[in-house]
């Protein structure tokens, strides 16, 4: 009961699917129910440094293994881990909390490569590197014990999100994950357990489109799509995949989809043609839900594209709100979630359940890094 009663303060980093930086967020938390969210960074990756993770994506895909690590992506992971390790230290300098009072670091790492198909994932970050510059416990690779127990290894922030909504009103309520892939969490409400799936795309697409078209790492207010005409023809081919009938839970990897059908359209209708893909994905996930939300609440980058926001209150017919109606933090929410699970892991409690990555049994995962051990 002690351990259960106890308050932990814990750093989350997140470096997601749409590879733009990391975010961080010191959270105070049980790892049950008490969520206090604190000082929080968003710092964007040098452009060198995100060129160089876009362009090992493809062959880290073609990987039959996770690891050992070729010798490209074994220096990729250097600097990913030494840029993460800066940011924890700046927040601690900002913030003027000594390390000594952070409890554990949840260091998820930057995805390179995801195949719940072959029952393995790849997140570069180093764990014991991590203790070595900040002088912090860590916890890592939170999906491969998902993973090795049968599930998909994705998406992990469903019990965090279960946390936040659990004195709220209204359910059943979803939240919707708007990084590069779109993921989302339903909650019924009372003690069913959350039911999560991978949607399809959300920024990834109109991100690579806009970078490719205009030179811009992203649709800059939806200024592009706002100016275009949705093509019915091409959309209907995007959303011609099974992936959207399968049962959830399910997951994705960045690559899994493409905006190939999209290529001869002009520059906005492109753009509103992919908006339209995110949305329809979106409304289609309803399909798997028990019933259709009451509430959306949209977390990730994508609940700043107002044109996607407007399309998915129209599409959807329900009330659709950002993470900050809700008093929530919409950019760092993920960093949030993983300080929450990493405290969860030191705790030996589940990270994931059977309704929100398919694993047989709710499942503990992470692998803990002590600071005190990397002298030996």
């Amino acid at each position: 009961m002690a351990e259960r009663q106890r308050i932990h303060t814990a750093i989350g980093l997140m470096s997601g699917t749409s590879m733009d930086g990391v975010d961080a967020s010191l959270l105070r938390t049980d790892g049950h129910t008490l969520v206090e969210p604190g000082p929080s960074l968003a710092i964007p990756y040098p452009r060198a440094l995100r060129d160089q993770v876009a362009a090992e994506l493809p062959g880290a895909m073609a990987l039959t293994a996770p690891r050992p690590l070729p010798p490209s992506l074994v220096e990729l992971e250097r600097e990913i881990t030494h840029m993460q390790a800066d940011v924890v230290l700046q927040l601690l300098e900002e913030a003027d909390i000594p390390a000594s009072e952070v409890d554990v670091i949840g260091f998820h790492g930057q995805t390179v490569a995801h195949r719940p198909d072959a029952g393995w994932t790849l997140q570069l970050g180093d764990g014991r590197l991590m203790v070595a510059e900040t002088g912090i416990d860590v916890v890592n690779d939170f999906r491969s014990a998902d993973m090795a127990a049968g599930g998909e290894g994705a998406p992990l922030a469903p019990l965090y999100h279960l946390a936040l909504t659990h004195e709220m009103e209204g359910h059943p309520i979803a939240v919707l994950n708007l990084g590069g892939i779109g993921n989302v969490t339903y909650i019924a409400g009372g003690d069913a357990p959350p039911l999560a799936f991978d949607t399809g795309p959300a920024n990834a697409l109109i991100d690579e489109w806009a970078l490719a078209r205009v030179g811009e790492p992203f649709d800059r207010n939806g200024a592009l799509a706002r100016s275009g005409t949705v093509d019915e023809t091409v959309l209907s081919a995007l959303m011609d995949n099974p992936y959207f009938t399968r049962t959830p839970p399910k997951s994705l990897d960045r690559l899994d989809f493409s905006y190939a059908p999209a290529d001869h359209l002009p520059d906005a209708d492109g753009a509103a043609t992919l908006v339209a893909f995110t949305v329809e994905s979106i409304a289609r996930a309803i399909d798997h839900l028990p019933q259709a939300p009451r509430l959306w609440i949209v977390v990730g980058g994508g609940r700043r594209n107002p044109v996607l926001m407007g399309e998915l209150q129209r599409r959807l017919g329900v009330r659709v709100i950002a993470a900050e109606e809700a008093g929530w933090r919409g950019d760092t929410l993920e960093a949030e979630a993983f300080a929450y699970l990493a405290v969860r892991s030191l705790m030996g409690l589940p990270l994931s359940l059977p309704t929100t990555t398919g694993v047989g049994a709710p499942t503990p995962g992470g692998t803990r890094h002590r600071a005190g051990a990397q002298a030996a």
